[in-house]
């Protein structure tokens, strides 16, 4: 079963926008545009200030980014750690230029990635 991204993106910087959507599995998060220095600050308030409170799963699909550089990939380093001392399931999604810069840095299993949204819905765990 096929389950859409979300649609409805808000503008954070001038080059990323999210949104956000509370499923019934999970947390969804998805970006579009660049995840850089100029936009991870942003990036990590935006996942922050919307999970508190919850216990789901995150999922954070990051397959319609364009650009990703060492400040995204901290980000997500330090989005990682905070869902893995609270003990909550997180999982990324790439698309091929998100995929190859976290191989580059062998971050691939700590971030949990994923090639797609439906495999990352299908492989959380039950709750």
């Amino acid at each position: 079963m096929r389950i859409g991204a979300i649609t409805d993106l808000q503008r954070l910087t001038v080059s990323l926008r999210g949104g956000s959507e509370r499923r019934e599995e999970c947390l969804l998060f998805s970006f579009t545009g660049q995840l850089d220095a100029y936009s991870d600050k942003q990036f990590t308030e935006f996942i922050s200030d919307r999970h508190k409170g919850d216990i789901l799963p995150v999922v954070i699909d990051l397959s319609r980014i364009d650009f990703i550089d060492s400040s995204g990939l901290g980000a997500l380093v330090q989005l990682a750690k905070l869902f893995n001392e609270s003990s909550r399931q997180f999982l990324v999604v790439g698309n091929a230029r998100v995929v190859q810069t976290v191989k580059l840095v062998r971050l691939e299993a700590f971030l949990h990635l994923q090639p797609d949204l439906d495999s990352a819905l299908g492989s959380l765990a039950p709750a």
